[in-house]
């Protein structure tokens, strides 16, 4: 900032003549400058020795800049040589000892040799005007630059309203063009190194140069200071503005009668409060917070803030219930007709509404029961393959029991917030999922659908599945307390249905909260059953056709059931008929076909529309040679077939080599079956040198696929006792179980998956473990019937039945 000092007339007409010797005084943090007044206080003693000596014989002092300011009392070589001959004009003292006085600088000197040192400097001097250089060139430059330092002074000094318009005046009325740079030198602000630099700088040109560069960035820097404080000072002036004509809207509508905006919501509120009955504790949180808006002006940002929790707050269903249809019939016909089979389900849901039924009959109320059973039942857990209709029951069941129905996909959530909400301290904070879900659907006992529930993750934000257990736990779930509503929500009323691809991943303790229903996919009767009640129906009306114009045989879909899907489900099945409708519509809009000659899917039309089949079932071909084996196994997407192929290589170490990204359990089961069989090789019928001088390989093929899981063991076994005998396995059985040391087969899993996938892909028989014959009645009937079913105690059992009878090979 420019503090303006007046020049005196004595600095023009001093003489260039200068005593060799002069006394040095060390400047700490400030730098003396030609042309320019200043004061310094003196508190060193031996500096005020050295101004009284000056006084006293009426001398000139050099004033020189200390390279260490922190130091108070520098050696010559911590002073810098260049610096200012100057003349004491004023001395003043102060009561505490100290001295002030009034200097001014007059030509740069430099040092050329330090004399004495005490009691204060004195130093032999050389005086060192600024240079010009080339006379010729120099002087036209130096008017330029003297012309564009005045005119930047003149336009930062219009920043400066303090600054008095005599300085302007000043510097224009300047002839010498040094006394001009450091007039404006002097009073620029700026870094002291740039300071110290204007000084020992010994070309004039350079300086102003330098000098320019500085006083373009001030000015660049109080123009956006400027504009800054201007777009301040505007937005001020609009709230202001804003604020009276407020004011004066207040003042009209007093006039006119009519309410404050503030009013009529708070009115609006109490209103909406009374209506919807809202309980204890959302009563009193919704009245402190209604108080608090009140108090706020509309333009308040907390007032929005406030406005949308108590928007929330009144929109909830804290009431609003449907009404039953317990009419349990009408809940078995609605059933029927959307699904076909799931007698398990359809029971589940029968027997729920049998309890509605009978507690209603009976006047027994909530508050007679245990908490965990107002909700008539525990949570539903649907566990299946894609495509067997775990989401499409959630709708059918809504409708049976005539309630409202939302749904809510936990696929991939990884965040807590996403099913507790956020605090309201959070900008842009808002309830959960589960309670914006409950307002969607304007009802507080809807059918609530939670998909995907294997497929939560969870990181650093929180673990989803640890939210959900206070969802689905219906001693818990009766006081829900969200984080952004941060009241309790009554969600016992909720009937909360949850599906799942398979159970691994699901956390213990939330799988323990559930009850868990397994759907198990179709069999082929079934599929083509479904597809002639439901799919292709519903194909026909989507594509635009009419039933007459095209039709369905069962042998036909039965084609495409076996030739063109291989699934639990009916999803791919749903998309190939979907194929063969849109080529029919075609073929409708362009004339080529009409009513009176219906298009018939058979066997032999299928692959005119559906191409080459995609599937083929080749375990014949690959159980042709020995040490082929054909294994059954469950899959996150149903029961599937597999085969387990070994082979021996001559010259080996005894070594046993496992592919086909299998995991530890599914390694130590090959290794068992190995031990096993070179155990038991006298029994049957291997020569031992065969492991001496051989190496195994077990190879289970689709080797992109991770396997694991102990219920390999048997064919694992089967398949090397195949390749080691020289006899084959029978290419219509498939075989399930998990191997042990001694022989015998202990039991699996998923036996009725397993059995699906075996009579898709076509087997004839089944081997399993005998431990397992109860699960046999899960297979639906007709499987059972088209099928062979053998229970295995003992790995003899299972060879017994699954090798060729041709005699063991000698090689």
């Amino acid at each position: 900032m420019f503090s303006w000092t007046n020049i005196t007339d004595e600095t023009q007409d001093v003489e260039n003549i200068f005593p060799d010797e002069i006394s040095i005084l060390p400047l700490r943090g400030t730098v003396g400058l030609p042309f320019i007044i200043m004061p310094l206080v003196i508190v060193l003693e031996r500096s005020v020795m050295l101004v009284e000596d000056a006084i006293a014989n009426d001398e000139y002092i050099g004033l020189a800049v200390s390279k260490v300011p922190e130091v108070e009392n520098p050696t010559p070589d911590q002073i810098y040589h260049t610096g200012v001959i100057a003349k004491i004009h004023r001395r003043l003292r102060s009561k505490d000892g100290s001295m002030q006085i009034i200097v001014q600088g007059l030509e740069r000197f430099t040092v050329s040799e330090w004399t004495q040192t005490d009691p204060y400097f004195k130093a032999k001097i050389a005086i060192t005007p600024d240079e010009i250089g080339d006379a010729e060139t120099a002087d036209v430059e130096l008017e330029a630059l003297t012309r564009r330092i005045t005119e930047l002074a003149r336009q930062i000094v219009r920043f400066m309203p303090q600054v008095p318009d005599e300085a302007i005046s000043y510097l224009e009325e300047t002839e010498d063009p040094r006394a001009l740079f450091y007039t404006i030198s002097a009073n620029m602000r700026m870094d002291f190194s740039d300071r110290l630099k204007l000084l020992t700088e010994p070309n004039l040109l350079e300086k102003m140069r330098f000098l320019l560069r500085i006083m373009t960035r001030e000015l660049e820097i109080l123009e956006l200071s400027e504009k800054i404080q201007a777009e301040a000072k505007g937005e001020l002036d609009q709230l202001q503005r804003e604020y009276f004509l407020r004011q004066q809207m207040k003042a009209i509508r007093k006039e006119l009668g009519e309410a404050d905006e503030t009013e009529v919501d708070v009115e609006s509120y109490k209103k909406k409060f009374e209506e919807i009955g809202l309980p204890e504790e959302a009563k009193k949180e919704a009245i402190r917070e209604l108080n608090r808006l009140q108090k706020l002006p509309p333009q308040a940002a907390e007032y929005g803030v406030i406005k949308t929790y108590l928007d929330w707050l009144t929109d909830l269903p804290w009431n609003k219930l449907t009404e039953d249809n317990l009419d349990i019939e009408h809940a078995r016909d609605v059933l029927n007709a959307d699904h076909y089979g799931l007698e398990k389900i359809k029971d589940r849901i029968l027997e729920y509404l049998a309890v509605r039924k009978l507690r209603r009959e009976r006047h027994i109320t909530e508050d007679d029961l245990p908490e965990q059973d107002r909700a008539g039942g525990s949570i539903l857990l649907f566990v299946g393959p894609p495509g067997v209709g775990k989401t499409s029951l959630g709708r059918s069941i809504a409708r049976a029991l005539n309630r409202k129905f939302t749904r809510m996909s936990l696929g991939g959530v990884r965040d807590e917030a996403e099913i507790r909400g956020h605090r309201r301290t959070y900008i842009g904070a808002m309830p959960g999922r589960i309670i914006q879900a409950l307002k969607r659907a304007e009802s507080r006992n809807p059918v609530f659908m939670l998909d995907e529930v294997d497929k939560i993750g969870n990181d650093w934000r929180g673990d989803p599945s640890s939210a959900l257990l206070e969802v689905l736990d219906p001693q818990q779930n009766h006081a829900f307390r969200d984080h952004y509503l941060d009241v309790d929500f009554d969600l016992s009323e909720v009937m909360f249905i949850v599906t799942a691809n398979t159970l691994e991943t699901i956390p213990a303790p939330l799988r323990d909260r559930m009850e868990i229903i397994p759907l198990d996919g179709y069999t082929e009767f079934e599929k083509v059953e479904i597809a002639k009640g439901y799919l292709v129906p519903r194909q026909i009306k989507s594509n635009g056709l009419q039933p007459e114009e095209i039709i369905f045989t069962d042998e036909g879909l039965h084609k495409i059931v076996q030739d063109y899907t291989r699934e639990a489900g009916v999803r791919t099945l749903e998309r190939e008929i979907g194929k063969i409708a849109r080529k029919v519509a075609t073929k409708v809009a362009t004339r080529a076909i009409s009513t009176e000659n219906p298009v018939t899917i058979e066997p032999e039309t299928v692959r005119e529309y559906l191409g080459k089949p995609r599937f083929h079932f080749e375990a014949a071909m690959r159980t042709a040679k020995a040490g082929v084996a054909t294994g059954l196994a469950v899959t996150s997407v149903g029961g599937d077939v597999l085969f387990v192929e070994a082979s021996r290589m001559a010259g080996g170490s005894e070594r046993l080599t496992l592919t086909g990204q299998l995991g530890d359990v599914m390694k130590e089961s090959a290794q068992i079956a190995l031990s096993y069989v070179r155990a038991h090789c006298d029994e049957l019928g291997i020569a031992p040198e065969k492991f001496s001088k051989h190496d195994i390989h077990l190879h289970v093929p689709a080797g992109a696929i991770p396997k694991d899981g102990p219920s390999a063991g048997v064919t694992m076994v089967t398949a090397l006792v195949s390749l080691l005998t020289g006899r084959p396995v029978k290419a219509e059985v498939g075989m399930t179980g998990e191997i042990s040391l001694q022989g015998q087969v202990l039991p699996i899993g998923g036996l009725k998956q397993k059995a699906l996938a075996a009579h898709r892909a076509g087997l004839k028989t089944v081997i399993f473990p005998k431990r397992n014959d109860a699960d046999v009645e899960d297979v639906p009937e007709d499987i059972r019937k088209e099928m062979t079913f053998i229970m295995a105690e003992t790995i003899d059992d299972v060879l017994a039945h699954a090798l060729t009878s041709s005699k063991p090979t000698t090689s």
